[in-house]
């Protein structure tokens, strides 16, 4: 992936600029088809799923993903990028300054 792409980098600068919830709602929206966005809400369950060690057999029987998705996340997950783990670690840190309401 070549991020110093400048189409590539006008994206990222989009999705830096959005502010809140509905924002990010909307951009989804018109960025994305409503498969391309469940598709990729099951990915992101399925990379929180194997932080908690959930088996992979349970994740898929939840996800609906298939066993390659689940592997590839997993892959991903645990690869140098760490897109997954630092998303998800900032999740779970702001919900615990606000009640501690865990990763769900």
């Amino acid at each position: 992936m070549d991020w110093k792409n400048p189409v590539n980098r006008r994206l990222v600068e989009a999705i830096l600029s959005l502010g809140n919830e509905g924002e990010a709602e909307r951009f989804l929206r018109d960025l994305l088809t409503e498969n391309e966005i469940e598709e990729f809400a099951r990915r992101f369950q399925t990379a929180e799923l194997l932080l908690e060690n959930v088996p992979y057999s349970e994740i898929e029987r939840v996800s609906g993903l298939s066993s390659t998705t689940v592997a590839r996340v997993s892959k991903w997950l645990k690869g140098e990028g760490g897109g997954y783990r630092l998303v998800i670690s900032k999740l779970h840190h702001h919900s615990s300054d606000l009640g501690g309401r865990g990763l769900r």
